[in-house]
């Protein structure tokens, strides 16, 4: 598996708990904060969950 650039977009305020704690779960702290990780099924399943708060590139 290949990794994945994450970049947050858009704010975690006033939405679902659980999209609340992905984003923690996925390494994010603050807006337009960048995060990579490995793309591993777990990984791309909780970018799933918040696909419209983030930006993902290929690396």
């Amino acid at each position: 598996m290949g990794k994945i650039k994450i970049t947050q977009v858009k704010s975690g305020i006033n939405r679902p708990e659980n999209q609340k704690r992905t984003l923690k779960a996925l390494g994010f702290s603050k807006l337009n904060q960048t995060i990579e990780h490995e793309a591993n099924p777990q990984i791309l399943g909780m970018v799933d969950v918040v696909k419209h708060l983030v930006k993902v590139e290929e690396v």
